[in-house]
């Protein structure tokens, strides 16, 4: 079973903390690490490999409802701009990476200008001291979950 599936298994038992909602074709998540202040995920609930592969009346849909998602995290969490990511590299599993972003929130790590987040080091990109939980979690999906609702 990929990742993403896992992580999808845990919020069908209830035991994914970071699990904000489900919508049609997917699942809003905060990540769990916040190196990027309201950094979401929405994960597909079809497991394929490319959006190609989905039937296109679901693809249209998921598209909608992805930029739902971003549309709900900028205002949960204001930003300059969103960055919206579906690689699939690493986990061959459509899901989409949201962040918003800021000016000058690369520049804590030397890096200069704007520009992607993988410009970042890698290993700046999970460490552990921008993990989140307890009470901040819970306000940012209270939050984003507020947005959400009002957008449907």
């Amino acid at each position: 079973m990929c990742f993403i599936c896992e992580r999808i298994d845990l919020i069908k038992r209830g035991e994914n903390p970071y699990f904000v909602k489900e919508l049609e074709t997917g699942y809003v998540v905060i990540g769990d690490n916040q190196r990027f202040y309201g950094y979401t995920l929405f994960l597909c609930k079809q497991h394929v490999s490319e959006i190609f592969d989905l039937d296109p009346e679901f693809r249209a849909k998921h598209l909608t409802e992805m930029s739902l998602v971003a549309q709900a995290v900028s205002a949960a969490f204001p930003c300059d701009k969103m960055n919206y990511e579906c690689l699939g590299n690493g986990e061959s599993h459509v899901h989409w990476h949201l962040y918003p972003r800021r000016a000058g929130d690369l520049g804590e790590y030397g890096v200069n200008g704007k520009g992607p987040v993988w410009w970042l080091p890698v290993e700046s990109r999970w460490w552990e001291s921008d993990r989140i939980g307890g009470d901040l979690l819970e306000e940012m999906k209270a939050k984003l979950l507020s947005e959400l609702n009002q957008l449907q």
